[in-house]
């Protein structure tokens, strides 16, 4: 098994996938701008700012991502023709990482937040409340969305290198 181009292929899934954060910050904005421009009610201009910083939110977390794993490929590259052994063993451990975070943060933390986001959005009748809820829940479901993928990809990126592991224990 060649766990470089293993390796390499995931952070190559990642940078396809991270700019959908990007872009759908970007349909956050225009429809911030959209209720900036055109919101003639109350609810209608209480969605201006939390869109606007769900839009933000999302297009700093798609450009962080994006670029992060792009430095990631020439780092597997010299990392793996350093030592494979060592390489093989961080990777394990930052994919064994990322996978309970994505438990413990995305599949744990982000239904929590939508479940209260939705206690509150039916308890609560202020505009801005009502905005900022549903604003939340949806920016907090594209998130979901996106990270399931994410998970799914490095889940198996992470079946790959126990089987390298195993391997150069051979």
């Amino acid at each position: 098994m060649d766990i470089l181009k293993a390796a390499t292929d995931w952070a190559k899934a990642e940078l396809v996938s991270t700019p959908f954060f990007v872009l759908a910050g970007l349909v956050f904005l225009v429809i911030s701008l959209g209720f900036w421009q055109v919101g003639k009610t109350e609810l209608a201009k209480a969605y201006i700012i939390p869109t606007l910083v769900a839009g933000t939110l999302l297009v700093i977390i798609g450009l962080g991502l994006f670029f992060n794993n792009k430095s990631r490929i020439t780092q597997f590259e010299i990392a793996y023709h350093k030592n494979i052994v060592s390489f093989v063993d961080s990777e394990l451990e930052r994919a064994e990482a990322t996978l309970k975070e994505y438990k413990n943060v995305v599949f744990t933390g982000i239904p929590i937040i939508i479940v209260i986001c939705a206690v509150v959005l039916f308890l609560v009748n202020v505009p801005i409340w009502r905005a900022s809820m549903i604003t939340t829940i949806a920016m907090l479901s594209v998130i979901l969305l996106i990270d399931g993928l994410a998970h799914a990809r490095i889940n198996e990126y992470n079946q790959q290198l126990v089987q390298a592991k195993q391997e150069l224990k051979k």
